[in-house]
């Protein structure tokens, strides 16, 4: 059974960092998109990052690019989102999710597996 587990959300100053974690188990998931989307109240989620597995390609959000870094971690077998400069607009659940193909990365109906979901609040 596929189970995706996120980590590191929490409360940060606008202009700090988080680090969030995506824990994949369940299959082997190399060469599938795994991609981070988050979701503001009132809001549709989002496309954040995505990186293939095993491939080191990634895609970002206009809005994140620059300031966001997804990464593999090989050694804790994770996906990474590393979140510097935040702003009060990054408030969100922040969500993982897997696709086996990666075309139509922005869009969540195409994935396949999601995570319960990371809350990340930035304050002004």
């Amino acid at each position: 059974q596929v189970q995706l587990d996120e980590s590191g959300g929490g409360l940060v100053q606008a202009g700090g960092s988080l680090r969030l974690s995506c824990a994949a188990s369940g299959r082997n998931f190399s060469g599938y998109l795994m991609g981070w989307f988050r979701q503001a109240p009132g809001k549709e989620r989002e496309f954040v990052a995505a990186i293939i597995r095993g491939g080191g390609i990634t895609y970002y959000a206009d809005s994140v690019k620059g300031r966001f870094t997804i990464s593999e971690d090989n050694a804790k077998s994770t996906i990474d989102l590393q979140m510097n400069s935040l702003k009060p607009e990054d408030t969100a659940d922040y969500y993982c999710a897997v696709k086996i193909r990666p075309t139509s990365y922005v869009l969540p109906r195409s994935y396949h597996y999601w995570g319960q979901g990371t809350q990340v609040t930035v304050s002004s």
